[in-house]
């Protein structure tokens, strides 16, 4: 799978190229292969681009403005959403790309696993059922514990060994206790780291907030700017062609 991102190499707007910059350099530095499609040299470029962004990602004009984002032929974002992906940590999702074993979000998937299933995420197996290599007791496995129990009753085995049954089953019970305590903590534990990275996203998002806002208003007017421009230079096509025309 190719991921495109359509960029105008001559914009002369100053907000689209901080953020075709933006774009381009994170997913270098995820080491993501991408391939850049410059919309201001190449019309084909162009016309792929607003043909296949969907009308309801388009904005009010109907002109979608770079940079534009696509795995193969299907659409992905721009870069508003491609900054929230950034910041919740799925970009790989955004991207449809499965995120690499390690990552910060290939781990946050872990945990969102266990918290749904309330299970570690190893102790499946590849088809969904429980792992088998999970530790289970020999005389559970084989079937034997009570037959043999039984057994030795009737032969009038001494006290010794009906202590040490009740030994053995102690064990067991206080075994299957700390089992089923152990997968409660995790999921307090999980719950809590999630809650401090919530706390943290919000506390960043209030203070990138009034940035945002101030970037907004000069993207608005910088994309009528755009727009015109865009507007211009197919005339400027337009009567090229007519005069070679003539």
């Amino acid at each position: 799978m190719v991921i495109k991102v359509f960029l105008a190499s001559s914009s002369g707007s100053t907000a689209i190229k901080k953020k075709q910059q933006d774009v381009v350099g994170f997913l270098e530095a995820l080491k993501v292969d991408y391939a850049p499609l410059d919309i201001a040299c190449n019309e084909e470029n162009r016309m792929w681009m607003r043909e296949n962004v969907p009308v309801e990602k388009k904005p009010s004009n109907g002109i979608p403005l770079p940079p534009q984002i696509f795995n193969e032929d299907s659409y992905c974002g721009d870069y508003d959403t491609f900054f929230d992906a950034k910041e919740d940590n799925t970009v790989y999702a955004f991207l449809g790309l499965p995120p690499p074993p390690g990552s910060k979000e290939a781990v946050e998937a872990d945990k969102a696993h266990i918290v749904e299933n309330g299970t570690h995420a190893e102790e499946t197996n590849a088809e969904g059922n429980l792992d088998d290599s999970a530790e289970v007791p020999v005389e559970e496995r084989n079937g034997d514990a009570h037959g043999e129990e039984e057994q030795a009753q009737e032969e009038g085995e001494g006290g010794e060994e009906e202590v040490a049954e009740g030994e053995t089953a102690d064990d067991e019970a206080m075994e299957g206790e700390t089992a089923g305590d152990e997968a409660p903590a995790e999921e307090e534990e999980v719950a809590a780291e999630e809650t401090d990275e919530q706390a943290r996203a919000e506390e960043e998002e209030d203070q990138e907030g009034a940035d945002d806002d101030r970037e907004e208003e000069d993207l608005q007017s910088e994309e009528e700017e755009e727009a015109e421009v865009q507007e211009e230079e197919e005339e400027d096509v337009e009567e090229t062609q007519e005069e070679e025309a003539e």
